[in-house]
């Protein structure tokens, strides 16, 4: 079933919801009210249950989530609504705001205004000035190398630096995520700039609806157009790759890691075992110890998957489920093997419409907003990630 791009969001949500027998399932929940059994203490919460394992010690973090991707419960938090400043993680609301408008073999020529504004000390993948690249490259740039030249190149695509910012923002709001206030979009330290646990969880399961973001956030390494020729570039995710002294963790499958000086080290780790797929977002370890951050995910993890899947859950999160395997939903990044990004359409099934005895009929979540987002204006502005 195909619909016209030119639709309106109500107009389409009226025809989808004509189709005989059609269920709705787990659209994003409005952004003007808390989910049920929302997080919202500032302590520790854990479910508690016959035969669940006792949090892991020496978790140093001022706050952390861990939540199951396809069923959105939230297993254990510990202040999961604290504003704090995200660093690179919040590329993750960035990608699931961008990554829809673009098909991957898009070609753009970088000019000067593109890399203008890039900041002190940032991140960088080598784009240059006057050479052309994929959207692919630039994508693979975010996601492996935390490449603030590559965002600023996306968001100039994109109508400006100011204007996606403003769009992350409303793109937050709209999956129920209250907790950000957008300022830089490669997650730069930028005054007011901040988000919480609860929201990048959002962000991330938002995300791995996506199979393009799977992909690439799942990614070790890629080629990448460098200075004198094609490159390799390795994914700084230490968890993902298994470098500095960690093994690569089991069943890893993404997301996004982050580092500056006002945030401290930040993580958004999901990983697959067993049937279940567990994200566990990370902020700002106190501990000072090597790959604390990666370590103290890695223990959340573990404790995560030795829990019940049918634990009673302390709260639930507002993004969406995914995709539809023929008996029950579960995230696209599930299958995702880490593979490079290919061309093609970046949006994939995240919204599953099902109709007794006629199959089902899935919609991108990246469509959705997409459409949402049509006509908003757009501006340009400096910024920057490190």
């Amino acid at each position: 079933m195909a619909f016209d791009a030119r639709v309106s969001k109500k107009a389409t949500a009226m025809v989808l919801i004509a189709v005989a027998g059609v269920s709705l399932t787990s659209i994003p929940a409005a952004a003007d009210g808390a989910t049920a059994r929302q997080p919202t203490e500032a302590g520790v919460q854990a479910v508690t249950a016959p035969g669940i394992p006792r949090l892991p010690g020496g978790l140093t973090a001022l706050s952390w989530m861990v939540a199951d991707a396809e069923t959105g419960s939230v297993l254990a938090a510990k202040s999961p609504h604290r504003q704090l400043a995200p660093a690179s993680t919040l590329k993750t609301l960035f990608a699931v705001t961008v990554l829809p408008k673009f098909s991957a073999g898009t070609v753009r020529r970088v000019s000067s205004g593109d890399l203008a504004g890039v900041g002190s000390g940032s991140s960088v993948v080598g784009v240059q000035q006057g050479r052309r690249y994929t959207v692919a490259d630039l994508w693979r740039g975010v996601f492996l190398r935390s490449g603030n030249d590559a965002v600023h190149v996306l968001a100039a695509m994109n109508g400006g630096w100011q204007a996606t910012a403003r769009e992350m923002q409303q793109t937050a709001r709209k999956l129920g995520a209250r907790d950000t206030m957008v300022k830089s979009p490669d997650g730069y330290d930028a005054p007011g700039q901040v988000s919480s646990a609860y929201d990048l969880t959002v962000f991330a399961r938002a995300g791995l609806a996506n199979a393009e973001f799977a992909r690439y956030c799942a990614t070790p390494s890629a080629s990448f157009p460098g200075a004198g020729g094609i490159t390799r570039i390795e994914n700084t995710n230490r968890m993902l790759v298994g470098s500095h002294g960690l093994s690569r963790y089991p069943g890893i499958i993404g997301v996004k890691n982050g580092y500056t000086s006002k945030a401290g080290n930040t993580l958004i780790a999901a990983a697959r075992r067993n049937g279940r797929t567990l994200l566990v977002t990370v902020l700002n370890p106190q501990s000072q110890e090597a790959n604390g951050v990666y370590k103290e995910a890695g223990s959340l993890l573990d404790w995560g998957f030795g829990t019940s899947g049918d634990a009673q859950p302390i709260g639930t999160l507002h993004a969406v489920r995914t995709t539809y395997d023929g008996s029950h939903l579960r995230p696209v990044a599930a299958q995702a093997t880490g593979a490079e990004a290919h061309d093609g359409s970046p949006w994939r099934p995240a919204l599953v419409l099902g109709a007794a005895g006629a199959g089902v009929v899935v919609l991108g979540l990246g469509a959705l907003l997409a459409r949402w987002r049509q006509g908003r204006g757009r501006g340009g502005q400096r910024g920057g990630a490190a």
